[in-house]
This record gives C-alpha cells, structure tokens and sequence, in this order.
C-alpha cells in the first residue's frame, strides 16, 4: 500500500492530471484540498493537492503520469509529487482528511 500526493498551481491541472493518472494506474483517489489566499487582493495562483492510494508500483506509475500531465499547464518548479510506501498507520488516516471526500467514512 502507498500513498500518493500531486500539488500544482490550479484546480482544472489537478483534476486534467489525476484523470490521467487514474486511467494508467489501478489508484482511489482519497481527497483534494486546496489553498486559497486569505487576502483576495494578492495575486497567488490557487494551488491543489490531491491524495490518492493504491499499491507502491500502481501509485508510483500515477504519480509519473499526473506529473507529466501537470507539466503541460505548469512549470516544473511549480509541479510537486510524492508517495509514501507503506504508510504509517496514522499517516493513513491523516492523508484521508481534506475538503473533498471521495470515500464514504465508515459509521
């Protein structure tokens, strides 16, 4: 089991890139958060991040493509992937927190 995490300057890249990515590879995707200026006169770009989970090779393959796919609307300094292997029980949990849920939480 691995997690993985796609950040990047703009909400449509996430979804573009974790569409690719979900087509590749056998992934669930666990949420998407963003972040939003607190002061809506700066001019910063929206980042998003989204989690998703699956095995160590299959999460490693979607990372790739949604880092390539990102590419396409994003500079590479703006583009940030990463998995974890194995994770941490409590990493889990913690990763399965965020704005939007893909997943019924169990009762």
């Amino acid at each position: 089991m691995a997690i993985g995490f796609l950040e990047c300057a703009g909400y449509g890249a996430v979804l573009y890139a974790m569409d690719r990515a979900c087509k590749a590879a056998d992934i669930e995707i666990i949420g998407i958060d963003t972040i939003n200026p607190k002061d809506a006169s700066a001019f910063i770009p929206l980042t998003a991040q989204v989690k998703f989970a699956g095995s160590v090779d299959d999460v490693k393959v979607a990372c790739e493509v949604a880092r390539r796919a990102a590419l396409k609307l994003n500079r590479p300094e703006d583009v940030l992937v990463e998995v974890i292997e194995q994770p941490y029980d409590g990493t889990k949990a913690l990763s399965c927190i965020s704005k939007v849920k893909f997943q019924e939480e169990a009762e």
